[in-house]
């Protein structure tokens, strides 16, 4: 068939599918889609009826997938913290490229999904970024459809996790702790060193106070009631955790602050440690995993076993199962050769005791 005996206005757009590579015809670019083919030029005469249906309704303004993403972009939808917000940005932009001859009204359709699987398969040898993909897609067309009301539904949402790790195997090495160490403000070497001391998550950390901090016969030990299970933690003063404390100016009451000697969220704690981890050489994409604030936890739980703490109460101060924390002290010997022969002599006694 002729390139001239198209209709005048017919937008086309090539896709690569399962079956093979498909054109998607629109009335107009930003119209609706009024037919599919494997053939660049259609010959079949219920093409030419399809378009004439679809060109007569109301021809609205143009919305188009790129317009869309520099909507969200620009919206109170996007992620508060910096780092999330520069890789929401980074995968809406490629999003909006592949997509940018499209309608945003394109995702209103079911077989939309499958296009943006088969856009998400560049990534398909690294299950983190495909997944990551997805989740940014859906974030965007959940803004579009139920926040701005630009499109009326999607098919892109609940796309199928690939990515799968096994936390209790994420603990903080002597040798991570070293190499940010090396490169953090003093403030942010508290924030790891009270993580990696006491097991406290993020939102405890920054709330530890002078006030909770209590002498014992053998020392001190740190008294909180936690946010998340709002329980009371009891947790020994480890030697390095004793040293931080000693170390904190006698007029401060709060154990960590920021660079600005001020009150910290547990957010704040976390990215300022994420960012100094990152400069240290241990972002993501160089360890293979999201090395976090919170894994420090697993670090805690042998300070704490080293600190005389029962198996069974390390579990119940993390809120794991006794099993899980016996794993998590297990794989951190593995990968602490200096520490191994001593944890898991200790680890194998009180496992004992936990029976």
């Amino acid at each position: 068939m002729p390139r001239s005996n198209r209709p005048k206005g017919v937008h086309c757009v090539r896709r690569v599918t399962k079956a093979g590579a498909k054109f998607h015809f629109y009335a107009w670019r930003g119209g609706p889609k009024f037919w599919e083919d494997s053939a660049r030029f259609p010959n079949d005469p219920a093409f030419f009826v399809a378009f004439a249906e679809a060109a007569a309704r109301p021809k609205p303004a143009h919305y188009m997938t790129v317009q869309m993403v520099d909507d969200f972009l620009s919206s109170a939808e996007m992620p508060k913290g910096e780092r999330t917000r520069q890789d929401y940005r980074l995968w809406a932009l490629r999003f909006s490229e592949a997509f940018k001859d499209d309608p945003a009204a394109m995702f209103e359709e079911p077989e939309a999904r499958g296009e943006v699987n088969e856009w998400r398969k560049q990534w398909a040898h690294s299950p983190r970024q495909y997944d990551y993909a997805g989740t940014v897609v859906t974030r965007i067309l959940n803004w579009a459809w139920k926040d701005a009301g630009k499109i009326r539904m999607h098919y892109c949402g609940d796309f199928r996790k690939v990515y799968e790790v096994d936390r209790s195997e994420i603990v903080w090495t002597p040798a991570q702790r070293e190499a940010v160490c090396a490169h953090a403000p003093e403030w942010v070497q508290r924030i790891l060193t009270a993580g990696c001391e006491t097991g406290l998550r993020p939102a405890d950390l920054v709330r530890l106070h002078r006030n909770q901090i209590e002498k014992t016969p053998q020392g001190r030990r740190i008294r909180i009631r936690t946010n998340k299970r709002k329980r009371t933690a009891t947790i020994p003063v480890t030697p390095a955790m004793a040293a931080l404390i000693d170390a904190t100016p006698a007029d401060r009451m709060l154990i960590l602050v920021s660079d600005r000697g001020r009150a910290m969220t547990g957010r704040h704690a976390s990215d300022s440690l994420r960012y100094w981890r990152n400069k240290a050489g241990l972002s993501p994409e160089a360890l293979g995993y999201d090395l976090r604030l919170q894994d420090t936890r697993g670090t805690a739980a042998t300070r704490l076993l080293n600190a005389g703490l029962e198996l069974a109460h390390i579990a119940s101060h993390m809120g794991w199962s006794v099993r899980y924390a016996a794993a998590v002290i297990e794989h951190y010997a593995r990968v602490s050769p200096d520490e191994s022969d001593g944890i898991l002599v200790k680890l194998a006694q009180s496992k004992g005791g936990a029976k």
